[in-house]
């Protein structure tokens, strides 16, 4: 299968971005509702509508949630991706159809998304919140759980730009994570039907970006959700949508986790199940904190009895702006031997820094925006020269 070329048919063109709300989705389900059983399952600490979709005749019961966390939208898209193609007659989308009842909740944090932030109305980290189930998005979520009873679940997330695939130098644009059901992080049979999941969709995505998944960190914490499901017998996969070259808004990371899905989903109604699964798994690389958005080397710092050629580094905030997400860049790291790597970097090949702040150091300051000059003439504006 041209996956590549079945997402550019399919792809759904009202979402884009990185902020999505609920009246962002509300319109597409509307036209959706004749294809798909689309309801309202609950609302938010506002009040607000969290909305399902429910498709699919099959046995095998598949639970989906996406922007638990409100920032977190990527995945959401991709299951807007899903529903195009699911809604097409082909052999693939009427195989995943008859084979499974697929219960898809777009935005579980309607709140969080609507502020694009990661708790919820009452500061709660949903993905915190699985044993004390203060919340009624959390709630809601446990109950459709109990009620659907699932035989797999899917929890969706974003990650952030920092993470390569292992020691390579490349992003980890998608990670999974098998999670752990018990402190000793040991695998049962069903942890052991997650990482076959895994393990066929990393064969898939390996076609279109090899060397650019990673492992999740397994470190078990009963209050996240996926280690919770795990703990009572579903099988869950956690997916991360992270940082593709140059992809800030996280449009073709979208393609690879809508990749992932109909490939975790064949792989399932196939019973692809790989005999030495633990150990294709385990060499999946484990995501590395590793990356910077901007990395500026051989720069010289001229000030006072300071005289250095140094590295520093900037970091995007994203931050909300009517309804855009704006990119603001900001110092976070600064020294001579920095082990450091940039999405983007620039060499100033011994160029002296300098800034309009009233630092009398006249050095780039951790925390402060990213605008400066190199030799006075060079200048560069939210990190990036100003042309």
């Amino acid at each position: 299968m041209n996956w590549i070329e079945i997402f550019s048919e399919i792809k759904q063109q009202k979402l884009f971005g990185r902020y999505i709300t609920n009246k962002h989705i509300e319109p597409i389900l509307e036209d959706i509702s004749n294809d798909f059983e689309v309801s309202i399952i609950g609302y938010s600490v506002n009040k607000k509508p969290i909305h399902a979709v429910k498709i699919g005749t099959g046995s095998k019961k598949i639970l989906m949630w996406s922007q638990m966390h409100g920032n977190e939208s990527t995945t959401t898209k991709a299951l807007f991706d899903l529903f195009n193609f699911l809604k097409q007659n082909s052999i693939e989308a009427q195989n995943i159809k008859n084979e499974f009842t697929l219960l898809c909740i777009p935005i579980l944090n309607p709140d969080g998304a609507e502020v694009y932030t990661r708790v919820n109305a009452n500061n709660v980290d949903l993905n915190r919140d699985s044993v004390d189930l203060s919340q009624p998005e959390s709630l809601l979520l446990r109950k459709t759980f109990e009620d659907f009873k699932p035989n797999y679940c899917f929890n969706l997330h974003d990650q952030r730009t920092i993470f390569a695939a292992g020691d390579t130098k490349n992003p980890a644009t998608v990670s999974f994570l098998s999670p752990a059901y018990n402190e000793t992080r040991e695998y049962n049979d069903i942890r052991y039907k997650a990482v076959n999941i895994i393990v066929a969709m990393n064969n898939e995505l390996q076609k279109y970006i090899p060397n650019q998944i990673g492992r999740f960190d397994d470190s078990f914490n009963l209050n996240c959700i996926g280690d919770m499901f795990q703990s009572l017998d579903t099988p869950t996969v956690l997916f991360e949508a992270g940082h593709f070259q140059g992809d800030y808004q996280r449009e073709e990371t979208r393609k690879y986790i809508f990749i992932s899905l109909v490939s975790g989903l064949k792989s399932i109604y196939e019973n692809d199940v790989i005999k030495d699964k633990i150990a294709n798994y385990l060499n999946i690389p484990q995501n590395k904190v590793l990356f910077n958005d901007i990395v500026y080397r051989k720069i010289r710092i001229n000030s006072n009895s300071l005289n250095i050629i140094s590295t520093f580094a900037a970091q995007y905030k994203e931050v909300l702006l009517g309804d855009e997400i704006i990119f603001e860049a900001y110092f976070t790291e600064i020294g001579e031997d920095l082990e450091i790597v940039g999405h983007q970097e620039y060499n100033g090949e011994n160029a002296i820094y300098s800034d309009d702040t009233n630092n009398t150091n006249n050095v780039p300051e951790i925390g402060k925006k990213a605008n400066f000059y190199l030799n006075k003439n060079i200048k560069f504006v939210n990190g990036l020269i100003k042309m």
